[in-house]
């Protein structure tokens, strides 16, 4: 039974999964934490990938909300205050598509809700103009998945990519990487920049023999499983293995860790404590 006598709602919105395993470990693992820091709100689930959503509905009878659908559920509930948490990892196509929402609600001339705002993706802000640096905040959560560095051993993280310009947030937070004592910590991203041939070409050039393999995604889902760690000749695991390497692969998203989860549940806090801020609602 929802309460809605505060009428107050968050509504998490990720890409969407289609592996139930995964989309528990990750998304709903984060879902869960953000539901028991906020007590007093009614949290709620969108995707914004259709093709998952469609997948979902056909193939286990699973009904997702768009985030569009989900908005209007929660106008048509009679919730007065809508905070938005994006699990989104950068701030590129997927989560413009729920800003572009949460804009055309907050600046509607008739108001559907008192307020509504939109918390940042993952990888934000840089450090710059006293904000705080969401890549160390990030680098400093994924330590625990890390161990020790070792300079015979090589860890590369897979991102998504594309072409939206947020994909240069992968080639920061290499950067971000660098400066932070991790020389041996290199990013790819499946279809952007950094390539996975430039990162395959320090390797070689390195003197490292072993190389493990993780996903920077929210879920291990198709690329992590396919693209990075899967038995064809183009994954990335088998590129490196033809290269000489010894190859580890971790098949585990950031949803799975505890860290990340709780920088999502801080960028939402922030959303709610400044919700007129030029992130939350240009």
């Amino acid at each position: 039974m929802h309460n809605t006598a505060k009428k107050k709602a968050i509504l998490v919105v990720s890409f969407g999964s289609t592996y139930e395993e995964t989309r528990k470990k990750n998304i709903e693992s984060t879902e869960n934490k953000i539901r028991s820091a906020f007590p007093g709100y009614d949290v709620f689930r969108a995707f914004t990938s259709r093709m998952v959503i469609r997948r979902l509905a056909e193939r286990d009878g699973l009904q997702v909300d768009t985030e569009k659908q989900a908005l209007e559920r929660l106008q048509a509930a009679g919730y007065q205050e809508v905070y938005v948490q994006p699990l989104h990892i950068v701030a590129g196509e997927e989560y413009d598509k729920v800003k572009r929402i949460v804009a055309a609600y907050a600046h509607a001339k008739e108001k559907a809700f008192e307020r509504i705002a939109i918390g940042r993706p993952l990888l934000y802000y840089m450090g710059q103009e006293e904000q705080p640096d969401d890549y160390l905040a990030v680098i400093e959560a994924v330590k625990s998945q890390l161990g020790k560095p070792d300079n015979s051993e090589a860890l590369v993280f897979m991102g998504h990519g594309g072409v939206h310009p947020a994909n240069a947030a992968y080639a920061v937070l290499q950067m971000k990487l660098e400066q932070a004592g991790f020389a041996h910590s290199y990013v790819y991203t499946v279809e952007g920049f950094p390539s996975f041939e430039s990162v395959r070409e320090k390797l070689q050039k390195q003197k490292v023999r072993k190389v493990k393999l993780m996903p920077f995604m929210l879920v291990a889902g198709d690329h992590a499983n396919n693209d990075m760690a899967g038995d064809e000749p183009d994954s990335a695991k088998s590129q490196l293995l033809a290269a000489g390497f010894e190859v580890e692969t971790q098949l585990t998203g950031l949803g799975e860790n505890a860290a990340i989860q709780e920088l999502y549940v801080q960028h939402l806090k922030d959303a709610i404590a400044h919700p007129g801020h030029k992130c939350h609602q240009k």
